[in-house]
C-alpha cells in the first residue's frame, strides 16, 4: 500500500441534531453539511493535505446506528478530556482511559445513536 488503510469513516445516526450537537460539543468543532442525494451527512474539520482520515456522520435510510463491529478512534491531546465532554452530552464512557502501553493511552464511548467510538492520545 501507498497510502493509509482508512480514506474515509462515516458512523451512521437516527437523530442527525442530537449527533451533531454531541460530536460538536466533545471535540469543540462544527460539521460542515456535505450535499448529497437521499444521504444526510455532516463532516468532520478535513485538512487534504493533512495525516489521517476524515469522515462525516451520516443519516441514509436502512442503514441503523449502534450495534456496530467497527470503531473508529479520533485522535486527542488528551482522551480523558473528550471522554468527560462525551459524558457531559449525553453520551456514555464505556471504558476510562487506560494505557496501551508505546502507543499511549484510549478511551472508549457510547454516543447519542449507541455507536461506539474510541479516543487515542499519547498522554
Amino acid at each position: 500500500m501507498a497510502h493509509n488503510p482508512v480514506g474515509w469513516f462515516e458512523i451512521y445516526v437516527q437523530d442527525m441534531n442530537r449527533a451533531k450537537a454531541f460530536y460538536e460539543a466533545i471535540f469543540a468543532t462544527r460539521l460542515e453539511n456535505l450535499e448529497s442525494p437521499d444521504i444526510e451527512m455532516w463532516a468532520f474539520p478535513m485538512l487534504p493535505e493533512g495525516t489521517g482520515a476524515s469522515g462525516a456522520l451520516t443519516k441514509m435510510e436502512g442503514c441503523p446506528s449502534g450495534g456496530n463491529s467497527t470503531v473508529v478512534y479520533f485522535s486527542c491531546a488528551d482522551c480523558a478530556v473528550e471522554a468527560k465532554r462525551a459524558s457531559e452530552n449525553g453520551g456514555n464512557i464505556f471504558k476510562d482511559k487506560f494505557s496501551i502501553g508505546p502507543y499511549g493511552f484510549i478511551a472508549l464511548v457510547v454516543d447519542t445513536e449507541g455507536n461506539v467510538i474510541g479516543l487515542h492520545s499519547m498522554q
